[in-house]
């Protein structure tokens, strides 16, 4: 999710489309929070591991 969110952030500035720009910072947020939740051991989305 970070590398998408970091690719459309990368789109929508070059491209000069705001859409991708905004969903690209959400979604860099998003996966942060997600990354830095199942680094710290915490269960996300009710499981502990993603393979």
């Amino acid at each position: 999710m970070l590398i998408l969110g970091l690719v459309l952030l990368l789109l929508g500035f070059l491209l000069s489309v705001p859409i991708l720009w905004t969903l690209g910072i959400i979604l860099l947020v998003v996966g942060a929070v997600l990354f830095l939740l199942g680094s710290t051991g915490r269960s996300v989305g009710g499981r502990r591991h993603w393979f």
